[in-house]
């Protein structure tokens, strides 16, 4: 099968758009941590990307098929993992997220998000009725429980949030009845208090509800969602220039180089530039959605599918999340944040798509 397979196939305008933004990215990285005790961390962004870049073209030649295979196994390594870093993890600023390999920190839970993506695809690339009884539903809702109940332990809101888009799409695109979905929702609100009461920290709960009304508490849970406001709002339509955004220089802005980037670029260039940068996102969708439509089978389009949804997940809540339309969670603007396993994650996902597209033609 491989004989068939060529570069002239790689989808070379969605890896142009993917490095356009890594380059923005690496941009603001340099600006927003300019004179901080961060600066110099846009080499390591640039450290990271090259990897991923080199990572994404090493996935692209390892047939898709093979993975989802094997996805059984990995299922039960990403639990382990997950169950690992829950006793051996390293903990920082309250949370414990990471497994500490001396060279890096080992972040498991991002690429369990792969592992899911592979999963609902070979769920539904096996299931051949027509129709979704709710027993399915279930099985599919327990798939994707299992591991984001053991993130939220850690506790990581965020993450275990980016785990549900999966399995919504999956259960979308595998024929879910809309009585079912709105038993799901109803079972979600019953459950709701529960989790609100039992299952969240209290800073988790101050988060979701400070962008309500942030005003309430602006030098406690409200003062990142102020913040980020006003710099988005001080860019005016062209903004500031590079290195020039008085809330993001002033370090008033926080972690403007990780979760608030939006926010820091926005200040920096403007109106027309944040409006550059969500178009280029939607771009990049527009290019995974064609790529799904002309998959070669089922696995194929759900895998990229599956792949979309998180990555439209990820930008919709963070730049909500600046703007402060949505709760501060701490979720990665993809490719653009700085972060390691963020990164290789988003390539990695790219390098399951382009192994989709470059077998298109292969029988």
């Amino acid at each position: 099968m491989s004989r068939y397979i060529r570069f002239r196939d790689f989808d070379w305008q969605l890896f142009g758009l993917v490095l356009l933004i890594c380059a923005l990215g690496v941009i603001e990285i340099y600006s927003a941590t300019l004179h901080t005790k961060f600066e110099g961390m846009y080499m390591k962004q640039v450290y990271w990307i090259l990897a991923g870049v080199v990572l994404m073209f090493l996935f692209s030649f390892i047939s898709y098929q093979v993975l989802i295979e094997n996805v059984p196994w990995m299922y039960g390594v990403a639990i382990v993992s997950l169950l690992a870093v829950l006793i051996f993890g390293k903990k920082y600023l309250g949370a414990r997220r990471w497994i500490d390999l001396h060279v890096f920190h080992f972040q498991p839970s991002e690429w369990v998000k792969l592992v899911l993506i592979l999963a609902m695809a070979k769920y539904f690339a096996d299931y051949q009725e027509r129709e979704l009884p709710f027993r399915e539903v279930v099985k599919v809702g327990l798939i994707v429980a299992i591991p984001m109940l053991m993130v939220l332990k850690q506790p990581d809101l965020g993450t275990s949030l980016t785990y549900v888009p999966i399995a919504v799409m999956a259960l979308f695109l595998g024929g879910l009845k809309w009585r079912h979905a709105v038993v799901v929702l109803l079972l979600a609100g019953v459950l709701m208090p529960a989790a609100w009461h039992y299952g969240l920290k209290p800073y988790q709960k101050e988060r979701l509800t400070s962008f309500i009304s942030p005003q309430a508490d602006a030098r406690g849970s409200g003062y990142q969602v102020i913040q980020s406001m006003v710099a988005v709002g001080s860019g005016g339509v062209w903004g500031k220039g590079i290195a020039k955004g008085t809330q993001t220089q002033g370090q008033f802005l926080p972690v403007p180089h990780t979760d608030f980037i939006f926010a820091a670029w926005s200040e920096e260039h403007g109106f027309v530039g944040a409006c550059f940068v969500l178009l280029l996102y939607f771009l990049v969708l527009m290019r995974l959605i064609a790529n799904a439509q002309t998959a070669p089978d089922r696995a194929g389009a759900f895998l990229i599918m599956g792949v979309v949804a998180v990555l439209a997940f990820h930008v919709l809540v963070n730049v909500g999340m600046v703007v402060g339309f949505m709760p501060v969670t701490g979720i990665p603007l993809p490719l653009m944040s700085y972060g390691g396993s963020s990164v290789l994650f988003t390539f990695l996902a790219l390098g399951m798509v382009m192994n989709v597209q470059m077998r298109r033609f292969v029988n």
